[in-house]
């Protein structure tokens, strides 16, 4: 009798912690993030004539001379698959495969007019997926697009500023760009 006692007492136990825990705990929350941060609580989606283009949260290739590039990624998105989870490679400065990587990016881009390319336009971050890119990155990349557009530079140095977001709470981190907000904001600008 006592073990059918325990045992009802710890499903009442559950259901009570379960009824706190899944329901008067995240309904709420979901209330507020929906009501205050719809944008940031549905994933930072960009949305192009009504359909997803991509996620202010996640890096993505750009491979066209029209657009700015972004930063290598670990993700290989010619599969069409997610990445399974948020990691750098963890390769070594004298990894070979970090060398091969590195030296085929820099070809990449000395072969676009960067004979110096900053360092984010060669190596992935430390999340493998950072969506943004140093003001600076971007700025050398303004000849490329401008020639490819047939915009002026001062166009899209506009455009690159209007797209750098600040320190985080004025202290930490450093100024980027988001490189698909700054495209998406070209294909507007010069479809």
């Amino acid at each position: 009798m006592t073990l059918i006692r325990d045992v009802l007492r710890a499903l009442r136990l559950t259901a009570v912690l379960w009824l706190i825990t899944v329901v008067l705990y995240t309904l709420p929350l979901l209330a507020i993030g929906q009501g205050l941060l719809p944008f940031q609580a549905n994933g930072s989606l960009f949305r192009v004539d009504g359909k997803v283009v991509g996620s202010a949260l996640i890096g993505q290739p750009f491979a066209s001379e029209r657009y700015f590039w972004s930063r290598p990624s670990d993700v290989d998105y010619s599969t069409g698959k997610t990445a399974p989870n948020s990691a750098p490679s963890n390769l070594g400065p004298t990894n070979p495969d970090l060398v091969k990587r590195v030296t085929a990016a820099s070809k990449v881009l000395r072969g676009s007019g960067l004979n110096a390319p900053a360092p984010d336009l060669l190596y992935g971050s430390g999340s493998g997926l950072d969506p943004h890119i140093s003001p600076a990155a971007a700025a050398q990349q303004i000849e490329r697009v401008a020639r490819q557009r047939k915009m002026s530079q001062p166009q899209l140095q506009t455009l690159i500023r209007q797209h750098t977001e600040g320190r985080v709470l004025g202290v930490l981190g450093e100024p980027r760009v988001n490189v698909l907000a700054l495209n998406l904001e070209l294909d507007r600008y010069s479809p």
